[in-house]
């Protein structure tokens, strides 16, 4: 069978492990696990996985704690997909404020977890090759390289982040809903949920803008969404 991906899942769960586990790999995907925080800083210290499946209560650190860790490593390669408890809202905002991806609420589909795996690494099977920069003002962003510059200066941002950011500069001046842009880039037609859009916004203008509370990139417009306004 090929190979999608790697994915790390961290829990303190033995059944959610190895159940996240057995379902990934029947998707397709090379699993490990760590049962707690530090044994997940391990694990990523030999190999960064593609994706990690981390929850945020664990043993010894936490999953903000392991985030926050894992988003300061110079390669910043793994993309992250947070298991929270059903109530835990703020630790969601936090956790997505922090770089996170995505987040699932336990309890949650197995199932439903492998789909959300695969649309935040789908970005891997579309990758640009040979598409032009897009080059607005001071503003550089490399479709093929997946990589952005400010002033000259690169930017880090994390794989959604950077899918939004190339979602709405390849359609300048156009206003999406919340509901449209967790459509086109997130690709879950059955996401309920649009807070993640306004978080992953307030992020990136935190990143591109010299003044976010006064945005030059990305503008809200009133009553609909946001648009890219070069």
């Amino acid at each position: 069978m090929h190979v999608r991906g790697s994915v790390l899942v961290v829990d303190d769960e033995p059944t959610i492990r190895e159940v996240v586990s057995a379902y990934l790999q029947r998707a397709g995907y090379e699993t490990r696990a760590a049962s707690d925080g530090f044994a997940a800083m391990d694990a990523v210290g030999e190999k960064s996985p593609d994706l990690i499946v981390l929850d945020l209560m664990l043993p010894g650190i936490d999953g903000l704690e392991v985030m926050r860790r894992v988003r300061d490593r110079p390669d910043r390669k793994s993309a992250i997909i947070l298991l929270t408890a059903k109530g835990a809202e703020a630790d969601r905002v936090i956790g997505l404020r922090l770089g996170a991806d995505d987040y699932v609420v336990k309890p949650f589909s197995p199932a439903e977890l492998v789909a959300r795996v695969d649309a935040v690494l789908r970005r891997v099977d579309h990758v640009a090759v040979g598409e032009p920069a897009l080059t607005f003002e001071n503003l550089e962003i490399d479709p093929a390289g997946r990589a952005v510059r400010r002033d000259g200066e690169p930017v880090q941002l994390t794989a959604r982040e950077f899918d939004l950011l190339l979602f709405l500069a390849r359609h300048p001046q156009q206003a999406f809903t919340r509901e449209q842009l967790m459509d086109h880039v997130w690709k879950y037609a059955f996401y309920s949920d649009t807070s993640t859009v306004t978080v992953h916004i307030r992020r990136l203008r935190a990143k591109l803008e010299t003044d976010p509370e006064k945005p030059r990139w990305i503008e809200t417009v009133w009553g609909v969404g946001y648009r890219f306004a070069p």
